[in-house]
């Protein structure tokens, strides 16, 4: 079920999205109670594998388009599976051409953040 949602796709976002409606946040209007429906979005799940399954927690990992709403996949993986799905936890490994593994650590700063503090 989980390699289905491998490609371009429509995707609704949440309600609770930073998306407009009418000039206004998703997020504004669901906490007014507001019972709107956002339009929906053309999104590519470029990879999406399983990684780890515990339980009832499923791990994912997943290189999609700007846009996509991870929540709304987590949801959708389990209305499929029939089962239900939400997001308990998400980490961004990468963005662009930048990666996690490839980001400077606490001591690159120090000895950055030492090296401007002597130049001032």
């Amino acid at each position: 079920a989980v390699d289905s949602f491998q490609g371009t796709q429509q995707q609704r976002p949440p309600l609770f999205s930073a998306k407009r409606v009418d000039g206004t946040r998703g997020y504004h209007l669901a906490r007014e109670g507001a019972e709107v429906e956002l339009p929906p979005a053309t999104v590519t799940v470029h990879e999406i594998a399983v990684l780890a399954v515990r339980g009832r927690e499923v791990d994912i990992r997943v290189r999609c388009s700007k846009g996509t709403y991870i929540r709304s996949l987590a949801h959708d993986i389990g209305q499929r599976l029939g089962c239900g799905g939400y997001l308990s936890g998400l980490r961004r490994t990468a963005i662009g051409p930048w990666e996690v593994d490839g980001a400077p650590g606490p001591e690159d700063w120090s000895e950055h953040l030492r090296g401007l503090a002597e130049s001032q």
